[in-house]
């Protein structure tokens, strides 16, 4: 007999069971454990409310999974299950077969599905597998007998039907569940009603926020409480707040935003957009950290001398794996800044990114030393700068040596331009063939990305689209592929490149 005929004959079973809905009903308390997902998948697929209620009634597990089944979010579904939990919460003596305390909302629970099933369920690709013992440290909480997860996105003025019927039914039931969600992003949303989900939300449980919305800075730091209190946040991410004017800038205003970060003790990962806000005092939020960061990503906005060199010497970017000043405007003075940050963390550092930072030559080459001591660097992006093809030699030899650099993005080079700023066709070929020529020398197997926009003249990202040119036995297989097939996806979304590489034969 195969391993699949027993798992088929639960399913059939389970089909068999729910043509007599009210006897099925009545026998959940002798029906074997086995039985028990094969039937709550079928009376899900099949909208048999009252079997629902009664099986999360009698749910011989400690967590339920229903997020795993749906696709999209289904109001009939989620009100049979919380009906179930109500008369759960009214008991004073549980079944003896129920052990439920977790439902599970989120789109994850699909091994536990697929188990009982025997089969696939059918989800999106982008669906994350979690185990069904995730949680389990949290279920002792004597005033949290029942805890719901759930993925909150905030984006739209109104909530949908599905997350206004759930909000409210945990608001009624206060303190007795527990509403957790590891995962919040928070998009142009109303305050009030932030300020009202939050109220009902375990904060202790995010784990990752992300923030992007057009506030004021004072709106940022009366919502600042809130973020001390996701004491388990580990990435943060927030963009967008507005550059006050001068007159309305207070200070109290930065001093209640960083200070919070003294109670985030798991943050890793911190991606700050546009925070024109710390110009000038970054030392305040760095002075804050609790640990040492992984990932540090401070764009668009303006650093000052003192701020790059608080940054260079914070002992918790000293572990930096990756590090992005995509747009920071390098107005620093002293040479020495931007390569002694760089040698604070060339020990650990895979990827840096220091697109569209007005980097020229002279800050390129001070650079050049710190840069060729990153030996754990594998993606570096300096697109959008406007540098020389005497400069872009003495780099691409200084990080020959590099062992593990496989993404290389860098801009046309300014010989490439006329003295009005327009790109010169025949120049750009001339300057491919030289940088090839480079790379014939180095004499090992490397590719580089030449990009086009933006344009390090004026920003613009739509004035020229060439054909990726490949040279080389990768040829064979790149010629005719894709767009959205060709290499490093998550750092061309906005580009067009063109693509010099060598491959050598090894005899």
């Amino acid at each position: 007999m195969s391993v699949r005929n027993p798992l088929r004959l639960l399913n059939l079973a389970g089909k068999s069971l729910l043509t007599d809905e009210a006897l099925t009903i009545s026998a959940l308390e002798y029906l074997p454990i086995e039985l028990f997902p094969p039937l709550f998948m079928e009376a899900f697929c099949g909208r048999h409310r009252k079997t629902l209620k009664a099986l999360v009634q009698a749910w011989p597990f400690v967590r339920l999974p229903l997020g795993g089944l749906m696709q999209t979010p289904h109001l009939g579904t989620l009100q049979a299950v919380l009906d179930g939990l109500d008369v759960l919460l009214t008991q004073k003596d549980r079944p003896r077969k129920c052990k439920l305390h977790v439902l599970d909302l989120r789109n994850s629970g699909q091994d536990f599905w697929r188990m009982w099933s025997g089969s696939s369920v059918h989800v999106s690709s982008s669906s994350s597998m979690v185990p069904m013992a995730e949680d389990g440290s949290r279920i002792e909480k004597p005033l949290a007998p029942f805890e719901v997860f759930t993925e909150l996105h905030l984006k739209e003025r109104t909530m949908n039907e599905f997350l206004t019927y759930l909000l409210k039914w945990v608001e009624e039931r206060d303190p007795f569940i527990h509403l957790c969600c590891k995962k919040l992003k928070i998009v142009s949303f109303p305050m009030d009603n932030i300020m009202n989900v939050l109220s009902m939300v375990q904060l202790d449980c995010i784990q990752e926020l992300h923030v992007n919305c057009t506030w004021h800075l004072s709106t940022l730091a009366m919502i600042a409480p809130l973020l001390g209190q996701m004491s388990n946040v580990q990435k943060l991410f927030v963009s967008h707040i507005h550059l006050p004017d001068p007159e309305e800038w207070d200070e109290q205003h930065i001093v209640k935003i960083t200070s919070q970060f003294l109670r985030l003790h798991h943050l890793q990962d911190l991606h700050l957009e546009s925070p024109f806000y710390l110009g000038g005092c970054l030392d305040q939020m760095l002075r804050c950290l609790m640990k040492p960061l992984d990932n540090l990503s401070i764009t668009h906005c303006l650093l000052r001398d003192s701020d790059l060199t608080h940054l260079s010497q914070s002992p918790n970017i000293s572990q930096l794996k990756s590090l992005n000043l995509t747009g920071v405007t390098m107005t620093y003075t002293s040479p020495e800044l931007l390569p002694a940050l760089l040698e604070k963390v060339s020990a650990t550092l895979q990827e840096l990114y220091l697109e569209q930072s007005g980097i020229r030559d002279s800050h390129l080459e001070a650079i050049l030393p710190a840069l060729s001591h990153c030996f754990q660097l594998t993606s570096f992006s300096l697109r959008g700068n406007l540098l020389s093809m005497p400069i872009m030699e003495k780099m691409l030899r200084h990080t020959s040596e590099l062992p593990s650099l496989s993404r290389e993005l860098y801009p046309v080079l300014q010989e490439s331009f006329s003295s009005q700023g327009i790109l010169q066709p025949g120049r750009l070929a001339q300057c491919r063939t030289e940088l090839l020529e480079i790379l014939k020398d180095l004499g090992r197997p490397r590719t580089i990305w030449i990009c086009f926009t933006p344009c390090p003249h004026c920003g613009d990202n739509t004035f020229y689209h060439p054909e990726p040119i490949i040279y080389g036995v990768i040829q064979r297989a790149a010629v005719g592929m894709p767009s959205s097939r060709l290499p490093y996806p998550t750092l061309t979304s906005h580009c067009d490149f063109d693509l010099i590489s060598i491959r050598e034969a090894m005899t």
